[in-house]
């Protein structure tokens, strides 16, 4: 599974998710699907923007969870 940290991040940065989305060019709305895991694609256009946004690097917002299982 991969976690989605933007939230963190945001609360790192003292950003709310209006000024993300205003900087990034994107709706509040996918920002939110994001936010929450419930993306099913992340384009590196959009991850790029984002990280610009926040001043991190990818590995700060995207986190990769193993399987139980394995």
């Amino acid at each position: 599974m991969i976690r989605v940290n933007i939230d963190v991040m945001l609360a790192k940065r003292k950003m709310s998710v209006t000024e993300l989305s205003e900087r990034v060019g994107i709706t509040m709305a996918n920002i939110s699907i994001l936010k929450n895991g419930k993306a099913k694609a992340f384009r590196f256009e959009t991850m790029d923007k984002i990280c610009k946004a926040l001043d991190c690097q990818p590995g700060d917002i995207l986190e990769y969870i193993p399987d139980e299982e394995e």
